[in-house]
């Protein structure tokens, strides 16, 4: 568990410039982006994003947003499994995504954040409600799925298309994050993540109560 004074919390989508930036200019919240990397989502990504979130360990500031996830290909691998568009596929890329993640989090190179928030394409949500739009209810998501599975407070989500109301969102969403306990173990998370289906998402739901 951190134990520095702020609140570290990742961005989990594709975040514009133009709302980063905005979310960055509040006075309560410091925003921090992963230095460049090589191409593409493998151990490059994974290094960058574990760096990003070493600096913001280190940042005394209500709020550390931080525009990068050292988890980023397992979702993406994650959610290839379960596409059902992309045809039958295997569980070997998401494998060979979460053991580099978890030597890089066994080597102490990153910790999970606080608190995971997730940039939803399209659909209407509203912090704590328990109500997803459809597009995201329909969709694997490793973030809605198995991540908010183990530890339901600590997963928020911000539904907005627009840059200025992303940020109006985002810098609400700080505000109103709820306690919970901390996060189990990086193989515990993985293992659910293994164990998880994409039909479970309606019946995570039932966890937010929690």
């Amino acid at each position: 568990m951190r134990h520095n004074p702020s609140t570290v919390v990742v961005l989990a989508g594709q975040a514009p410039d133009a709302m980063l930036a905005a979310v960055g200019r509040s006075m309560n919240v410091s925003l921090v982006r992963p230095e460049a990397s090589g191409p593409g989502s493998g151990s490059g990504a994974l290094e960058a994003a574990a760096g990003a979130l070493r600096r913001a360990a280190g940042i005394s500031s209500p709020y550390v947003l931080v525009a990068a996830d050292p988890l980023a290909a397992v979702a993406a691998e994650w959610r290839a499994m379960w596409e059902v568009s992309a045809g039958p596929r295997g569980g070997e890329a998401f494998e060979l995504r979460a053991a580099e993640a978890l030597a890089s989090w066994r080597a102490n190179r990153f910790e999970l954040p606080d608190y995971y928030l997730i940039l939803a394409p399209a659909g209407p949500r509203q912090q704590g409600s328990q109500a997803t739009g459809p597009s995201q209810e329909q969709r694997p998501d490793f973030y809605l799925g198995p991540l908010r599975s183990v530890r339901p407070h600590r997963v928020a989500v911000v539904a907005a298309t627009e840059p200025a109301e992303q940020a109006a969102e985002v810098l609400a969403a700080l505000g109103s994050l709820r306690h919970g306990r901390w996060w189990p173990s990086l193989e515990d998370v993985i293992d659910a993540a293994r164990r998880f289906y994409p039909g479970a998402l309606a019946e995570s739901e039932s966890a937010l109560a929690r």
